[in-house]
């Protein structure tokens, strides 16, 4: 076991810590030394044919597309960033500053949305969960409530986040006493706490600030045209730490979406940072910039991909108290299962990958969640459940799941 004091805070915020502490807690968890849960091993098989059955039945020729937000903002034959995209005079600069502020609002907007709140966009389309709060995101960014220059509406700058309300938020997503969203107000807080941000890191954001500057910044990093995936994960981790509520802070740094357990110290998982630093990709390679080392991040543990571990009997919950009533995002069963999720999901892709006939440098781990273990969650939680919804039940606040 460690200790508060040996830890490092650096490496603390580094995907290579989620990865190792996950890793750990696995050890522990085949050695039979967890409260919470168990591991059967010979279900990993059997969630893996899942997972390629899926991906095959959605990418015939297994050209997957990254696990990223652009992908939510297609529903049905309709790819509203495409359609929108169409309508830009910007550079190829501009354009990636757009995706950026894009991305990042609808990111910070995508906990769980509840199994009540749906969404009724302009053509009277009817969504739910990932693709409702994504829609709804995008609707709302376009309308420029984001913005504070009336006359540059598609940008998200620290003047006009560092006002948005619950109210605002409410009135664009929709939000009544029958429709409602779980983590209205963590929501808005979380964006509120990303306009102080953006104006504390003018190195990172610029000046006035902007999330549009984190793609200058990093293209400055950039070396003969190519960027580390660890560097836009420690990019978003450095600009935007101080957004979280605050859980576990060392040497005066909010650790985030860390948490503790007693068999491997503070777990790190940084869950809506790696799935932003996945959606940062794409407008850095349209924009020219090849993203290397995209394996080094981790897989996402939230309650798709750990629904599926549990659904298929590859995480076996050793009491009923985890299956029955509601728990926390920092109950120690909800950690454990979110860290037994990002080791295995390592295991299970390389199973994926066998059954697909794929290479990982053709395959990355991005594919596998998007292919995938995503939705071979979704899938198997609507057999399970009438609702749905995660074997598990979380009281979300609107900033981890």
């Amino acid at each position: 076991m460690t200790t508060d004091r040996a830890e490092d805070v650096a490496w603390l915020l580094t995907a290579d810590a989620v990865r190792r502490r996950a890793h750990d807690l696995l050890e522990e968890a085949e050695a039979g030394r967890l409260t919470h849960f168990a591991v059967d091993p010979d279900k990993l098989d059997e969630a893996a044919a899942l997972v390629a059955e899926v991906t095959r039945a959605a990418y015939p020729d297994l050209d997957v597309p990254y696990h990223s937000r652009w992908r939510h903002f297609v529903v049905g034959a309709n790819d509203r960033w495409a359609a929108l995209s169409a309508t830009l005079g910007a550079d190829a600069d501009e354009r990636a500053r757009v995706r950026f502020d894009l991305a990042v609002t609808s990111v910070l907007l995508d906990a769980g949305a509840g199994e009540r709140w749906r969404y009724r966009d302009a053509g009277g389309a009817v969504l739910a969960r990932s693709e409702g709060l994504a829609i709804a995101s995008f609707d709302l960014f376009r309308s420029g409530a984001f913005s504070s220059d009336p006359g540059s509406p598609l940008r998200a700058d620290a003047a006009a986040l560092a006002r948005f309300t619950a109210d605002d938020l409410a009135r664009g997503f929709q939000v009544t006493a029958d429709n409602p969203l779980v983590g209205l107000d963590g929501r808005a807080g979380l964006l509120r706490r990303l306009g102080g941000a953006l104006e504390a890191s003018p190195a990172l954001f610029g000046s006035p600030g902007r999330i549009g500057g984190l793609y200058d910044a990093l293209k400055g990093e950039a070396v003969d045209g190519a960027l580390p995936a660890e560097a836009i994960l420690g990019a978003v981790l450095r600009g935007l730490g101080s957004i979280w509520p605050g859980r576990i802070t060392l040497d005066g740094v909010n650790l985030g979406d860390a948490w503790r357990h007693p068999a491997a110290g503070i777990l790190p998982f940084h869950k809506l940072s790696q799935w932003l630093s996945y959606s940062l990709v794409e407008p850095l390679e349209e924009a020219g910039i090849a993203v290397t080392g995209l394996d080094r991040l981790t897989g996402l543990p939230e309650y798709r991909n750990g629904g599926l571990l549990i659904d298929t009997g590859v995480l076996v919950p050793r009491h009923d108290g985890i299956l029955d009533g509601t728990l926390e995002v920092g109950n120690e069963a909800v950690v454990e299962w979110r860290a037994l999720t990002v080791a295995l999901l390592d295991r299970l892709a390389e199973r994926v990958r066998a059954r697909l006939g794929v290479r990982p440098e053709d395959f990355p781990l991005a594919k596998v969640l998007q292919g995938g273990s995503w939705s071979a969650g979704r899938a198997i939680a609507r057999q399970r459940r009438a609702d749905g919804g995660p074997p598990i039940r979380i009281l979300s606040d609107g900033t981890v799941f």
